[in-house]
């Protein structure tokens, strides 16, 4: 992490993304994201992503959508514009971003799982709910809840056809299962064109918080939520989604 708090990973690390988790991978989930983003009380055409990062999610639901993107890493911004030229940017903390204007719909994806506070998550569904059109859903899809946590490896990366390539190891443990946050330990070997191979490692801390907490909060934030079980066919733990609905009326 630097000394601003931003994660390198995110930051100076950020054009290594598209080989560290390739827009492939992205494929299914995105694809069920949109099945419930469409379940809204009003047609869904302009969807708003809190923490899009480097675009991934939205070179596939660009295909359904009119897609506004928002992250907190410039740098993860400039790989998302370069895939995703005709989407609308903007700079922004997903607890305090005000755009000034409603969406049909607000879609979170695993960005949420940075927040580690009861306090984060209350200030990020009041950014999703200060965006969400009266009839509109609000979609958060966080890599895990208290009930679906579990600690593990992972691995990954690709190579590009420029020589470069990535790989990364993934390491997730919970030091201390009383509070709301784990840590995940990740491990890159970043090869450049020329051959030559680097090394890195980064600690990063997220957030896990119970089902009862999030639909609780939702609740606050002025959203009728529920909890699904996302679909997928991966070798993974499905996901606890939570689709959020905002009244129809002033």
């Amino acid at each position: 992490m630097t000394d601003d708090g931003q994660y390198r990973f995110y930051g100076e690390l950020a054009r290594w993304w598209p080989l560290i988790s390739p827009v492939e991978d992205y494929t299914e989930e995105t694809a069920y994201a949109a099945g419930l983003l469409r379940g809204a009380a009003i047609p869904v055409r302009e969807v708003l992503e809190l923490g899009s990062g480097g675009g991934h999610n939205a070179v596939h639901l660009r295909e359904h959508f009119t897609m506004t993107l928002s992250d907190l890493s410039a740098q993860m911004l400039q790989v998302s514009q370069a895939l995703n030229p005709d989407c609308e940017h903007h700079l922004g903390d997903m607890r305090t971003l005000r755009l000034g204007r409603t969406f049909d719909a607000v879609f979170v994806h695993d960005a949420v799982s940075y927040l580690t506070t009861e306090d984060d998550l209350r200030q990020a569904f009041a950014t999703a709910y200060a965006h969400c059109r009266p009839g509109g859903v609000v979609v958060l899809m966080p890599d895990e809840t208290a009930e679906t946590y579990e600690p593990g490896t992972d691995h990954g990366g690709a190579d590009a056809a420029d020589g470069s390539g990535a790989r990364l190891l993934e390491w997730s443990w919970d030091p201390d299962p009383a509070d709301t946050w784990t840590v995940t330990e990740y491990a890159f070997l970043l090869r450049e064109t020329d051959g030559s191979v680097r090394t890195t490692h980064e600690t990063h801390r997220t957030g896990v918080f119970a089902r009862e907490v999030w639909l609780r909060l939702l609740a606050e934030a002025g959203f009728t939520a529920d909890r699904v079980t996302e679909q997928t066919t991966e070798d993974r733990t499905p996901r606890d989604c939570f689709v959020a609905h905002r009244l129809p009326g002033p």
